[in-house]
């Protein structure tokens, strides 16, 4: 699975709860989260989202176990989210809901090109190439089929 975007740089230690505040969790209306995401972090950051990479620090999705934080980057159009590490729930509700997330410590520009494969295990930006661990097939399949949900519907 391959994929690339322009790169939105957050900082580290991004928790759940600044990728979506809990006052936005009322409504199960994903337009409602896409327009609020990041609000309290950068109120400029969501228009910026659709076809990006977010590229961050490390601990990215710490804090609360909300899967909405990953619905909400999903559903504004993010392709990938880079980050040397994940809070692990929040890892495991992404691949779930179908965001692919890569353990990679990439540093480059807000705007730069980032091109990845999670087959081969790579990331790309500024010329230089990351290695990183595959993701499992299982994950693959997941994330391939649009997250967990689908991917039981498919194997029916």
């Amino acid at each position: 699975m391959q994929g690339k975007g322009r790169a939105v740089c957050v900082g580290e230690d991004i928790d759940t709860d600044l990728v979506i505040a809990g006052r936005y969790l009322r409504t199960k209306d994903h337009s409602v989260w896409v327009e609020h995401v990041f609000e309290d972090l950068d109120p400029s950051l969501a228009p910026r989202l659709a076809g990006s990479v977010i590229v961050a620090g490390k601990n990215f999705g710490c804090g609360s176990s909300r899967e909405q934080a990953a619905i909400a980057i999903r559903e504004a159009g993010v392709a990938a989210v880079v980050a040397p590490s994940f809070a692990r729930i929040f890892f495991r509700n992404a691949i779930n809901v179908g965001l692919p997330l890569i353990e990679c410590n990439v540093t480059c520009s807000e705007g730069s090109l980032v091109t990845f494969d999670l087959s081969e295990g790579w990331v790309e930006a500024e010329g230089k190439k990351c290695s990183t661990h595959p993701l499992s097939l299982k994950m693959q399949a997941i994330l391939s089929a649009g997250g967990l949900v689908e991917y039981w519907r498919n194997q029916r």
